[in-house]
C-alpha cells in the first residue's frame, strides 16, 4: 500500500471530517440575541436528532455533521444543516447568525440552558461561565491510532495561530470595538484548561495527565479540557477548536480543508519517519496573541528563522507546505478560497468595515446574518430589508 492509498483509506476512518458550528439566535427587529433554544430544539430533535445540540446559553445552538468522507460530503452536510436550522428559526420569526461574538448583546441578559451539565459548570466557574457568550467552529479529523495522533497534535500546535488569523470574526464585545480582530479567544481564556496545550512525549503521558486531573477532582471527565487542539475524549479524532464561528459557508469549508490537509501532511511525515519541529507553548502563544490582535494584518514570528514575517507570507508558506495533500484530498477549491480570504480579509475585517460606515451595530448584525444565509436552500432574498431597518 502506498502512502497515498494509506492516508486516503476511508474504511479506516483516517482523515474523515466532522464539523461543528455554534450559531446565534437573532431577533430580526432588535438584532439582539434571543433565548429561544428550547423552542427550536423541539422540532430540531425530530429533524436533526443528534446533529443539533443546546449550549450553555439559550441563545446559542450547535450543529454538527455526521462523519464525512471528504470535503464535498462535509460541504453538503453543512449547507443542509444550516438550511434546516434557518427554516426552524424562521417559523418562530427569528434568524440565525454565525460569528465569534455578537456585536452588542450582553451576556447578563441571556438565560442559562436548563440541565445538570450546565448547572455544574456555572456552579464551578460562576461569572466566568455566565459571561462565556462566544461562538466557535470545531473541526474533527479522524485518526484512529491515538498514539500517532498525539504526535500529530504536538506538531500541529505550531499552526494554530495561522488558523486563528484566517478565522478571526469577533472584533466586537458588548457594543464596543475591542481593537482586536479576534476577541473570542480572550473571553474563553478565562476558563481553566484552555489555550495551547503542552507537548506530550507519548499517549501514556497524556493519559496519565488526564487520570491525575480526574483523580484529584479537577475534572470529572476529559471533555472539560477545552484546549485549542485536543484528542477528543470519546471519538478517534483530533479536534481543532481555535477558530471563530464563520459567517460564510465558504470560509468554514476553507478552514476545514486547510485543517484536514495540515493533519494529513504531518501524519504523512511521521509515516515516513520524518517529523515537523515541535515548538514550546510559550513561543506558540506569542503568535496566538498576534493573530488575535491583528488577524491577517499583523506579523507572526518565524521561530525557525528567528524573525518577524507578515502573517500572509507565513500562511502562503503553509499553503505551499500542504499543496501535495490538497490535490490528494480533492480540496483545491477550498484552499483557493483560503487565498481569497488572504486577499480580501476575514469576517472581522468585514464587520469592522460595516461598522465604520455609520458606526451602527445593527449594520454589523445585518451583515453577519446575510452572510450566514449565503448558499442556503431557504429563500432569503434580502435579509436586511426584512429586518425593518
Amino acid at each position: 500500500m502506498t502512502v497515498v492509498e494509506y492516508v486516503m483509506s476511508a474504511s479506516n476512518h483516517i482523515f474523515t471530517l466532522g464539523i461543528e458550528e455554534e450559531f446565534q439566535i437573532i431577533d430580526p427587529e432588535t438584532r439582539e440575541l434571543r433565548s429561544h433554544i428550547q423552542q427550536i430544539l423541539g422540532e430540531g430533535k425530530v429533524m436533526l436528532k443528534e446533529q443539533i445540540k443546546p449550549e450553555m446559553h439559550q441563545s446559542v445552538v450547535e450543529l454538527g455533521t455526521d462523519v464525512c468522507g471528504d470535503i464535498r460530503d462535509a460541504r453538503e452536510q453543512v449547507v443542509r444543516l444550516r438550511s434546516e436550522l434557518a427554516t426552524m428559526a424562521g417559523k418562530s420569526g427569528l434568524k440565525i447568525a454565525s460569528a465569534g461574538t455578537h456585536p452588542f448583546s450582553h451576556w447578563f441578559d441571556q438565560h442559562i440552558t436548563e440541565g445538570e451539565r450546565y448547572a455544574e459548570i456555572v456552579k464551578d466557574l460562576q461569572q466566568v461561565a455566565r459571561a462565556n457568550l462566544i461562538f466557535g467552529l470545531h473541526v474533527h479529523v479522524g485518526i484512529p491510532d491515538r498514539a500517532t495522533a498525539i504526535h500529530v497534535m504536538n506538531q500541529a500546535r505550531y499552526f494554530l495561530p495561522h488558523l486563528y488569523a484566517l478565522s478571526t470574526n469577533s472584533p466586537f464585545w458588548v457594543g464596543r470595538n475591542t481593537g482586536l480582530k479576534g476577541y473570542r479567544l480572550k473571553v474563553f481564556e478565562r476558563f481553566p484548561r484552555t489555550g495551547t496545550p503542552d507537548a506530550f512525549e507519548s499517549l501514556s503521558e497524556y493519559e496519565d495527565f488526564l487520570k491525575l486531573l480526574i483523580k484529584t477532582g479537577c475534572v470529572d471527565n476529559a471533555k472539560k479540557i477545552w484546549w485549542d487542539i485536543r484528542l477528543h475524549p470519546f471519538f478517534d479524532t483530533l479536534e481543532i477548536r481555535i477558530c471563530d464561528a464563520q459567517s460564510r459557508i465558504d470560509d468554514t469549508m476553507a478552514l476545514a480543508a486547510l485543517i484536514q490537509a495540515i493533519v494529513v501532511k504531518l501524519h504523512k511525515l511521521l509515516y515516513n519517519n520524518t517529523t515537523f519541529r515541535v515548538y514550546r507553548r510559550r513561543l506558540i502563544d506569542e503568535n496566538r496573541w498576534r493573530a488575535s490582535r491583528y488577524g491577517l494584518d499583523g506579523k507572526l514570528i518565524d521561530f525557525g528563522r528567528e524573525t518577524e514575517a507578515d502573517t500572509r507570507t507565513l500562511i502562503g508558506e503553509l499553503l505551499d507546505f500542504i499543496a501535495p495533500e490538497v490535490d490528494e484530498l480533492g480540496s483545491r477549491q477550498e484552499i483557493e478560497h483560503v487565498e481569497k480570504i488572504m486577499r480580501e480579509g476575514t469576517g472581522a475585517d468585514r464587520q469592522v468595515a460595516a461598522w465604520e460606515t455609520q458606526r451602527n451595530m445593527h449594520d454589523v448584525v445585518d451583515l453577519i446574518v446575510n452572510e450566514t444565509y449565503e448558499r442556503l436552500t431557504v429563500p432569503e432574498p434580502n435579509v436586511a430589508a426584512e429586518m425593518k431597518i
